[in-house]
């Protein structure tokens, strides 16, 4: 059986075909010795492996042979059964993998906006509770100044006068702050600061066309708002709170060729989101 290239299984009535060497990634596994009739908990019945288990849980276990990465869907709860199913098939990396459960489930990640308005400029503050997210947006956002004189700081058009770039504020790996808006200078002239979100071209003054554009970043990048309130009357402080369930990196492995073992599986934490 071990030279046949395709091999078909029915577990629990479940129907798979795959590769004869999909099943050998891990030679000791009870997959790779039932190609060896040297497993009699696999019958052939009428040239299929017939495995009494659970075949929708076995999904996971062939997409893992597969890919070599633990990948499962957002609502996934049988992660004791998952691993129980991947010890009865010898399967020990994968089953340690998967009691490292807090690394493989969703998370829920908070975002807040704080907005104010003082005279003629506007203050952002945005905290996450995941500091990646904070360093996304810190590469998607960029304040320019620029001086001006006469012009309205409603103004969405900046000067011809060339803007210089300002390094955001970061007070923690978790939170930035930034402004716009105008500032008097001296005489008749205004510092005036710009902001730009990218993907989106725009050099914006106005704190309110700031604000929205912001909030429709967040909502595209799948933020749920869930409250707005104001946290502070007199200075005028609203407080924009969102959530979003935050897909783990997945677990992956690297199999390394070792003196007296054929392939040795290491696992290890791999960036690679699934669906992103």
């Amino acid at each position: 059986m071990s030279n046949r290239e395709v091999v078909v299984l029915s577990v629990g009535g479940v129907r798979f075909v795959t590769r004869t060497s999909t099943l050998q990634q891990f030679p000791e596994s009870r997959l790779a010795r039932m190609l060896n009739d040297d497993d009699q908990e696999f019958n052939l019945v009428n040239g299929e492996f017939f495995v009494d288990r659970d075949g929708t849980l076995f999904t996971y276990i062939m997409d893992f042979l597969r890919t070599l990465q633990v990948s499962l869907p957002a609502d996934f709860s049988d992660y004791q059964r998952l691993q129980r199913e991947a010890e009865f098939y010898g399967l020990y990396t994968l089953a340690d993998l998967l009691s490292q459960e807090h690394l493989l489930k969703p998370r829920l990640e908070i975002l807040e906006v704080r907005f104010s308005l003082q005279e003629m400029q506007a203050f952002f503050r945005i905290f996450s509770s995941c500091s990646a997210t904070v360093e996304t947006l810190a590469e998607q956002i960029t304040v320019f100044m620029g001086q001006q004189s006469g012009q309205s700081w409603n103004s969405c058009f900046p000067s011809q006068k060339p803007l210089v770039p300002l390094p955001l504020e970061r007070p923690s790996h978790h939170d930035m702050v930034f402004r716009c808006g105008t500032d008097y200078s001296a005489g008749d002239r205004f510092v005036a600061r710009y902001v730009s979100i990218k993907p989106d071209n725009r050099k914006l003054i106005n704190g309110t066309n700031v604000l929205g554009l912001l909030l429709d970043t967040l909502l595209r990048d799948g933020f749920r708002l869930i409250s707005t309130r104001t946290v502070s009357g007199e200075d005028k402080v609203e407080c924009f709170s969102f959530e979003r369930v935050k897909r783990p990196a997945g677990l992956a492995l690297t199999l390394k060729n070792t003196a007296g073992s054929s392939r040795v599986a290491q696992a290890k934490r791999s960036q690679v989101q699934k669906g992103k």
